[in-house]
């Protein structure tokens, strides 16, 4: 009599509307099943059942569902907002690994650019010496741009190795002109010479700090970048508690087993139940807004000597003003090398030609370079910050964005409340955020996400070194996981008089560059082999420089490299 009065009651329910199952057949809810790739049909029922066996998908109508498929539809909804999380945040991770792959791409050109400036300088001013300058200026230009991309490279000494190897060509060619050319030994000795008789004046300290000014600014913006896209791909993959599960399964699949396979869960409910699941993602909303206007703040400050295209596409005119500085002081320079290296050893005697001679001293005046605005990293900068800057309430209303667009039910119709069809919810709907969940009537919220919180932190210092708050020293992304800077205070930053390595040249300042670039754990483990395979991996040596450029080109793709791994995630 009990079984036939239930029944009764669920066949009186699919009659006024509260329902869309059958009271006979499971049918319906068989078809999603499959359909949504849930579980074998086999584990439903053969016709509605009562649920006794139930853990969370209780009613006191018969249902279509077996603990099993309870087990199942857990996964599934569990699946089904992950998918979702990926989904929200596709377009904000593609925005910032298309930008890092666009900045690489204008900064191989803007080097490439730059060195040809240098050599046409060069060939224009002082073609003697042109062809023999080509290697020593491909390699600085090599050495800035692994520096730029991450390498540990000293900037002092990469500039200062150019100007060294620089010396005995403008010795040669410039200075004494009349000379055949020098034998190797003596021009190795004059090499040696440069850091005594300093020939060209402040230009290499100059140029060092320019480049570790513009550099500092720019390896932090590829740090906050990647930084940005492990944020991302850490909230995609967050990991729910127990009571989320629960009450996603609730919210999604549970009306399923009453043949409600078409409900959708009412808009407070939806909110009170998402808000709970994601209030831990909740709370790096104040330091994601952070992040973005940290990124505005140091795009602005990127100016003068911390705009990396201004210094680097003024190499060639320092360099031109160093050679005039060594060609006006060629008298004092002589006497110094005689007094070091003796009397020129030269080659045997060839037909040396000396018609550029007073074309060099004269110089052929430089014509300014024009920048495209297409190619200008500063554009790039504004048209990506531009587009960031809409996303940086993502995860404040990341919660309310999937009930709106996703999840609820519109205003105004029928809907589910967790337990039965209803036309609005009427419990209390809370705030987002780990505080506001201790009323919330659906999610048992216990404390902060470990992992979130560890993110957290790692935003929370680069925001300090993106506005200036706390040196960066060059800190890298290891030092960012821990939340630590460089203990040392390494920079290779301004330098003064004072630091010995102003006008007078004296002196020496060692500056540490640490590594940037790092894979996030997810992208490293799946492209490890990447590494074995690395133009400039252990078995090759710095100082080999025949394929300078494809090393340069290795570096530029390990920093991509993230970006392309979190398309192959989408």
């Amino acid at each position: 009599m009990g079984v036939q009065w239930t029944n009764w009651v669920f066949l009186l329910a699919c009659f006024t509307g509260l329902t869309c199952g059958s009271l006979n057949s499971c049918d319906e809810v068989r078809k999603v099943f499959q359909l949504r790739q849930i579980g074998p049909s086999k584990l439903l029922p053969s016709s509605p059942k009562p649920g006794s066996d139930l853990q969370v998908c209780t009613s006191r109508n018969l249902t279509c569902c077996s603990k099993k498929m309870e087990e199942r539809y857990q996964v599934a909804a569990r699946r089904d907002i992950q998918n979702l999380l990926q989904t929200s945040s596709s377009s904000l991770k593609f925005l910032i690994s298309r930008n890092v792959a666009a900045f690489q791409e204008t900064f191989e050109v803007l080097m490439k650019q730059a060195e040809n400036h240098t050599n046409s300088l060069l060939h224009e001013s002082y073609r003697n010496m042109a062809s023999q300058a080509v290697g020593p200026v491909r390699e600085l230009f090599t050495d800035i741009g692994l520096f730029l991309l991450g390498s540990e490279l000293n900037v002092d000494d990469l500039v200062q190795r150019f100007f060294d190897a620089l010396f005995p060509l403008v010795y040669n060619h410039l200075i004494n002109p009349d000379l055949s050319d020098i034998a190797p030994g003596y021009a190795e000795c004059v090499r040696s010479a440069s850091r005594d008789v300093r020939p060209f004046g402040a230009a290499p300290s100059l140029l060092a700090n320019q480049i570790a000014h513009s550099g500092v600014s720019g390896k932090l913006l590829l740090q906050a970048l990647h930084l940005g896209i492990e944020v991302i791909n850490t909230t995609d993959h967050l990991q729910f508690s127990r009571e989320c599960r629960r009450a996603l399964l609730k919210m999604h699949y549970c009306p399923h087993c009453q043949g409600l396979t078409q409900s959708k869960p009412c808009m407070g409910y939806c909110l009170n139940v998402i808000r709970g699941c994601l209030a831990s993602m909740a709370e790096i909303d104040t330091h994601w807004r952070e992040f973005v206007r940290s990124l505005e703040g140091l795009s602005a400050r990127m100016q003068g000597p911390h705009d990396l295209e201004q210094v680097l596409l003024g190499v060639h005119t320092l360099l031109h003003d160093a050679v005039a500085h060594a060609q006006k002081n060629g008298p004092r320079l002589s006497a110094q090398v005689h007094k070091l290296c003796g009397p020129p050893s030269r080659e045997p005697a060839q037909s040396v030609s000396v018609q550029q001679h007073s074309s060099g001293r004269e110089s052929i005046p430089l014509k300014a370079y024009v920048r495209e605005s297409g190619d200008s990293l500063a554009v790039r900068r504004k048209e990506f910050l531009n587009s960031l800057r809409l996303y940086r309430t993502y995860y404040g209303g990341l919660a309310d964005q999937l009930c709106v667009s996703e999840l609820a039910s519109a205003d105004g119709l029928s809907c589910w409340n967790g337990a039965d069809i209803v036309k609005s919810y009427t419990l209390r709907v809370v705030g987002s955020g780990i505080k506001a969940q201790t009323t919330n009537p659906e999610v048992k919220v216990k404390a902060a996400d470990p992992v979130i919180n560890q993110i957290i932190d790692k935003l929370k210092h680069i925001n300090q070194l993106l506005q200036g708050k706390s040196i960066p020293k060059l800190g890298t992304l290891d030092q960012i996981e821990t939340g630590s800077g460089d203990p040392e205070g390494r920079y290779s930053g301004d330098c003064d008089d004072e630091d010995g390595c102003g006008g007078s040249g004296a002196g020496e300042v060692k500056r540490k560059v640490s590594r940037v670039s790092k894979l996030s754990p997810d992208v490293t483990s799946d492209h490890r082999h990447h590494h074995h395979h690395h133009p400039y991996g252990e078995d090759s040596e710095m100082d080999s420089r025949s394929n300078s450029h494809g090393r340069l080109t290795g570096a530029i793709w390990i920093l991509i490299l993230p970006g392309v791994q979190m398309l192959l995630d989408l």
